[in-house]
């Protein structure tokens, strides 16, 4: 049985890693192989490039530089981690993926979102998500909501103008008809019945559970 794709979404601090880690235990729970994973990284060549790109010491890097940067990792995901899971079946879970390169060199950096497609072509090799889950949360909310003690990276430290073009790409990119956007108004709890909720009957229908 062919495996199934899943995206999460969202701004720093938008809470799509503990939604993502919700649901993986509620699918793992119900018998089914999942894979998490991450971007940039999920694989050590891609691991060593997130490193550079996250970096606070990089803070000069050019926009062109980074969305080639993250295309780079990506292709090494998507042919180390990504496409062989989906092939033996298992369901990916992706914590950030294409959609987030659009946001933030497309749109945080200004470079566009179709300059940015067309870097990332070679790279996703014709893997897209399955569903992509976009925990809608403004930037001014996401940053409230991360641990007061931890260290910001190099794409975190940047100043709050940075941040609205982003979110305002991806709201804009949200509109898309395989794009869940999420209301995480309340709490993670609420929010992953919400999750539950659309995603669960997609994969039902697509013979999953």
């Amino acid at each position: 049985m062919k495996g199934f794709f899943i995206d999460f979404e969202g701004a720093d601090g938008s809470g799509k890693s503990t939604q993502l880690r919700f649901l993986a235990e509620h699918l793992e729970a119900r018998g089914l192989k999942v894979v998490r994973t991450r971007e940039p990284g999920g694989c050590p060549v891609a691991e060593k490039i997130r490193a550079v790109l996250l970096d606070r010491e990089n803070g000069g890097m050019a926009g062109a530089t980074e969305a080639l940067l993250y295309a780079a990792a990506r292709a090494e995901h998507v042919r180390k981690v990504i496409k062989p899971a989906i092939e033996e079946g298992k369901i990916v879970l992706c914590d950030r993926f294409l959609l987030s390169s659009l946001a933030y060199q497309g749109y945080g950096r200004g470079l566009g979102v179709e300059q940015v497609r067309r870097i990332n072509e070679l790279a996703v090799d014709g893997c897209l998500p399955d569903i992509t889950v976009f925990i809608n949360v403004a930037p001014e909310n996401a940053f409230q909501r991360m641990n007061e003690n931890k260290v910001h990276d190099r794409l975190e430290l940047e100043d709050i103008t940075f941040h609205e073009r982003v979110y305002a790409g991806f709201i804009e990119l949200s509109k898309s008809a395989d794009v869940m956007t999420i209301d995480a108004a309340g709490t993670k709890y609420e929010t992953h019945e919400i999750i539950k909720q659309k995603v669960l009957p997609v994969l039902q229908k697509a013979g999953i559970l």
